[in-house]
């Protein structure tokens, strides 16, 4: 089993993606541990070092989990995966799920300090399906048209089969 997870922030990504990697022994990878500088907020790592750690995650794991929201590198592991996941609950889905977000100790150095960026994140998260860019909407959606593999889109709580 190899399963990508994409969708929005706040679509449940994390939550499905964990779930399944401890039912069925899964391998891990938030996408966000090889985009981000580590110890930084909103410091991105050189494309040639991501692509380099997803390439060496994908070559060392037979059976994995992978989510994220980065449509260049959902694309790249689509290639990979068995299965794909589109998660799509809808904007106030997202965004209430952000405000009820437990701490990431992964990603911030304390609860405070990503309750202070929580305005940006929002922002950027209310711009979904608006934006044209690698993280957006239209980039998922054109992801998982295209994909002729086993694949599954859940909107607002229901799971739809393609």
């Amino acid at each position: 089993m190899k399963v990508l997870v994409f969708g929005n922030s706040g679509s449940g990504k994390s939550t499905l993606a964990k779930q399944l990697a401890e039912e069925h022994g899964l391998a891990h990878l938030d996408l966000d541990s090889i985009v981000w500088e580590p110890g930084k907020i909103a410091v991105q790592l050189p494309a040639h070092t991501v692509a380099a750690s997803l390439a060496a995650f994908l070559s060392e794991h037979s059976r994995w989990a992978i989510e994220g929201c980065y449509g260049e590198l959902v694309q790249a592991a689509s290639h990979h995966c068995t299965e794909l996941v589109f998660l799509n609950p809808g904007l106030e889905a997202c965004l209430e799920h952000n405000r009820k977000r437990p701490w990431e100790p992964h990603k911030y150095a304390s609860k405070e300090t990503q309750d202070g960026m929580l305005e940006n994140l929002q922002s950027w998260v209310a711009g979904y399906y608006e934006r044209q860019d690698q993280w957006s909407y239209h980039a998922h959606r054109q992801i998982f048209d295209s994909f002729a593999g086993r694949k599954t889109e859940h909107l607002s709580g229901s799971a739809v089969a393609a």
